[in-house]
């Protein structure tokens, strides 16, 4: 049995090593926070609404009564990391962590990681009595044992608040169908369309799933194809509409999320959606927006324009794959149902999709390809990849997947980074 195994000596000690201390005020906290009457009415439109930093000076300052959650990631964790606050904390837990000698060092890596999250999370849920999302290991996207072996931990550390954000990939889905069998609510992440999400919830049911929906604004705007606007929010809106009608079926919950909010007229925009992650810079600019509650009015069915430059078309770069669930998806995804998915391994479902014409959803990347998208950073170049979207190899949201995994995966190796260069400086 492996070191890192949920049952393991290991995984014991470091529980108990993250949770010393540590000092729940489950239910006892709303009172403690101001009200906000804008809030409020954010609530009663059916929007849960969640800060999206792991800064708790910025958590402070922001909090009210109406927020429910904060979400973390390997961005906003690395940020917190490269501070210095945590040198003590990386020194201590070299220490458990080097006392088990027979841990390669990937397993050290993902442990000092584990144990990073992990503290983070409860320092937030013990100020704010909220529920955290904390992200797995960038290393666990293609490793579904791992990946489900990480969530368990992760919700043994804290199971009345915290949430595991899995991303978007084959193994990330298997792993979130495992989890949520368990009972472990799990956050679905690095989604980028209706049709991911659908997928998501149909096969694996995560309590939520995602649209990163200012990234696809970016796009649009930084390849020069229009203006930008309301590209995200379509997806989300047409993400939410996919969803919201296989709660009816049994067993499934899942929510949607509008990410990657970028400021505080989108907030405004998309009222009425299951949950926002804001940014604190959105959150004070919907504030400042001073909006009456008669101004707020569900957005859910609007009918969102997107334009694009005149010549510019928008089926050859694939936006149609942000929104439309077609029916060659819905017909592949009920194939799928009948299929021993519990017995599937990640190479098997992607194959599956590809068999069954929907390759495009989960893309066999090669190397090179992988190479170019973590070079572009969050943004893809549109010339890089003009071809093989114009002929149907891959989708808009598929590679926006990619480039986002790439880029946390920059920061996560940052972090890791960080935490080697502290715990080497104690043995010089």
């Amino acid at each position: 049995m492996a070191f890192t195994d949920h049952d393991s000596d290991l995984a014991r000690e470091v529980r108990e090593f993250v949770t010393r201390g540590f000092v729940p005020h489950y239910g006892q906290l709303s009172e403690r926070f101001p009200a906000n009457a804008t809030w409020r009415r954010m609530r009663e439109l059916g929007s849960q609404l969640w800060l999206d930093t792991g800064d708790i000076e910025e958590v402070d300052a922001l909090w009210t009564g109406e927020m429910t959650a904060l979400t973390t990631n390997n961005t906003l964790l690395n940020r917190e990391v490269q501070k210095g606050i945590y040198d003590e904390l990386i020194v201590e837990a070299s220490g458990l962590v080097d006392s088990h000698p027979r841990l390669t060092e990937r397993q050290r890596k993902l442990e000092l990681a584990f144990i990073l999250n992990a503290r983070h999370g409860l320092r937030l849920v013990e100020k704010f009595d909220a529920r955290v999302s904390v992200e797995e290991h960038t290393d666990l996207a293609d490793s579904l044992d791992e990946a489900v072996n990480y969530g368990r931990r992760f919700h043994a550390v804290c199971p009345q608040r915290f949430i595991v954000k899995v991303p978007m990939t084959p193994a990330g889905v298997l792993a979130a169908r495992r989890l949520g069998a368990e009972g472990i609510p799990v956050n679905q992440t690095l989604g980028f369309s209706a049709r991911q999400n659908y997928v998501s919830a149909s096969i694996a049911a995560p309590a939520f799933v995602n649209v990163f929906l200012g990234r696809l604004n970016s796009f649009v705007a930084d390849n020069g194809l229009g203006d930008g606007r309301n590209v995200g929010e379509r997806a989300t809106l047409a993400s939410q509409a996919a969803v919201a009608p296989l709660r009816g079926q049994a067993g499934l919950k899942t929510r949607q999320i509008a990410a990657s909010i970028r400021g505080g007229e989108q907030i405004r925009d998309l009222a009425g959606v299951d949950v926002y992650t804001m940014p604190p810079k959105a959150a004070r600019e919907f504030l400042d927006l001073h909006l009456r509650a008669r101004d707020l009015t569900d957005m859910t069915s609007a009918k969102l324009d997107v334009r694009l430059r005149d010549g510019v078309d928008g089926r050859a770069i694939r936006l149609d794959t942000l929104w439309d669930v077609d029916q060659g998806l819905k017909a592949c995804v009920e194939k799928l149902r009948g299929e021993r998915l519990d017995e599937f391994q990640p190479g098997q479902l992607a194959k599956f999709f590809a068999d069954n014409g929907c390759g495009d959803v989960f893309v066999d990347w090669s190397d090179s390809q992988v190479r170019t998208s973590a070079e572009e950073g969050k943004i893809p170049r549109l010339e890089n990849w003009r071809e093989l979207l114009a002929k149907g190899r891959i989708g808009l949201d598929s590679l926006m997947n990619l480039a986002g995994l790439n880029s946390f995966r920059g920061d996560q190796e940052k972090m890791d980074h960080r935490v080697r260069e502290v715990a080497a400086a104690v043995g010089r």
